[in-house]
């Protein structure tokens, strides 16, 4: 049970996560990103899996140490993500964007940008639910996007899962990142609960 007052503080996450994301990243790459929209569902499992699709992707995974804890999973194209890194390596390196594959700086590129996007997610988390949240390494991953949410979710007692899916777009380029949020519902309605609103 959740104050319906309160309910608006779910919109404030999702919008404050996505915008500090869009922020750093234009910071980190030169590009001009926004974030492009914003759903909350209360979701089954296997609906989630159907949802994200099973092509194959990028995955970026981070798990939250503290209250609410459960996941983050930024998924991108391939594509999406030679030219953040592109963005962000600029003339200092070596970037092919016909290549397939990624060179080395391209990958620790991918890693930092995988960083920055985690940290500011969870930082404009923590400004609405007015506490900090430690959170874990990001987890690389290239695969079916499907198998990564069962990675993340699909051993969870409850059947649905609360899901914030955000785009975080950059207009000139093809970059779309998509953001889905895993946190522990109850949890997360007992740090809502002791906001006033």
């Amino acid at each position: 049970m959740i104050d319906i007052r309160k309910l608006g503080l779910f919109n404030r996450m999702a919008k404050e996560g996505g915008n500090t994301v869009a922020d750093h990243l234009s910071q980190m790459t030169g590009m001009h990103t926004e974030m492009e929209i914003t759903k909350i569902n209360f979701i089954d499992v296997p609906d989630i899996k159907t949802h994200v699709g099973h092509e194959e992707q990028i995955g970026i995974s981070i798990e939250m140490t503290e209250p609410p804890h459960g996941h983050i999973l930024f998924l991108l194209e391939a594509e999406s993500a030679k030219e953040l890194a592109g963005g962000m390596i600029g003339d200092m390196g070596e970037t092919d964007p016909e290549a397939t594959g990624f060179t080395d700086m391209e990958r620790s590129a991918i890693q930092e940008i995988g960083n920055i996007m985690t940290s500011g997610f969870i930082d404009g988390w923590a400004n609405v639910l007015d506490t900090t949240i430690d959170i874990g390494t990001p987890t690389f991953i290239f695969g079916p996007g499907s198998g990564m949410v069962d990675d993340l979710v699909g051993d969870r007692e409850a059947e649905m899962a609360l899901m914030f899916d955000s785009h975080v777009q950059a207009p000139e380029s093809n970059v779309d990142v998509k953001v889905y949020t895993f946190p522990e519902l109850e949890e997360l309605v007992e740090l809502m609960q002791g906001i006033e609103v």
